[in-house]
């Protein structure tokens, strides 16, 4: 398995749930960052993708720089996802909207639900995962939510749903569905990871785990960002939707056999 693939998005485009005056929510493929870097510069980015379409919505937002202090596109970012996750995304067309939705997310206003396939069996029915992430002290790249992590701890709460579970090819796995109460970077592969039970095929937080398993025959992070709800800047409470991708849809039939 080859866990940087991203074959599987080589022609995929986000496609659009919602749009209006103020803001365009996408359902964000597997494989593209939502803005540059610094670093990976051949990669498609959503914010790219986003300004030619909404050439007006450059400039919107926060400047951001990389960690070598080159500033980067992210016009029109409010909230991330991960490259490896896919799902639904909002991007604000101009600065009012931007500070509105910024200010939901700040203030913890946004729902957000995802879905994700997780090694092993999870027993409990419900529960929360509520430990501070801070920075791995093994891999610069990783945050921890494990002893030992270093830097300045932040809050990270995120409540959970056992869907199914089962079995694949003698192998245990869970479906689950998460709701993160905060938005930590990684939280939700760090938070799994803290309890061992690490996120399907994630090559940053279970590469010993992703050699030695069959990863549910997927070649992607099974992390899907299902549903986000917010009030958008016209006032109106909305819920916007982007559909578990086939190759997840998959899974889960695997391990409902």
């Amino acid at each position: 398995m080859k866990p940087e693939n991203v074959d599987v998005a080589a022609n995929a485009e986000p496609v659009v749930i919602y749009q209006d005056d103020d803001v365009m929510v996408i359902n964000k493929p597997y494989g593209w960052l939502v803005h540059e870097d610094g670093h990976n510069k051949d990669i498609k980015t959503v914010v790219e993708w986003f300004c030619k379409l909404v050439p007006e919505a450059r400039g919107v937002g926060e400047v951001g720089y990389s960690s070598k202090g080159e500033s980067l596109e992210r016009s029109g970012v409010v909230h991330r996802l991960d490259r490896e996750t896919s799902g639904v995304l909002i991007l604000a067309k101009n600065q009012d909207a931007h500070q509105h939705l910024k200010q939901q997310f700040k203030d913890r206003l946004a729902y957000k639900e995802y879905r994700a396939f997780v090694y092993g069996r999870i027993n409990d029915r419900w529960g929360t995962i509520n430990r501070p992430i801070g920075r791995s002290a093994k891999d610069h790249r990783r945050r921890s939510a494990e002893r030992g992590a270093k830097g300045v701890l932040r809050e990270a709460i995120t409540d959970f749903e056992r869907i199914g579970m089962g079995e694949y090819e003698d192998e245990s796995f869970s479906y689950v569905k998460l709701m993160p109460k905060t938005g930590r970077t990684h939280q939700l592969r760090a938070h799994f990871r803290a309890v061992d039970r690490s996120i399907v095929g994630d090559p940053l937080y279970a590469t010993k785990r992703m050699k030695e398993s069959n990863n549910l025959k997927l070649n992607r992070l099974a992390l899907h960002a299902n549903v986000l709800e917010l009030v958008l800047p016209n006032g109106s409470k909305e819920r916007f939707m982007a559909p578990l991708p086939q190759e997840l849809e998959e899974a889960a039939e695997r391990i409902a056999e």
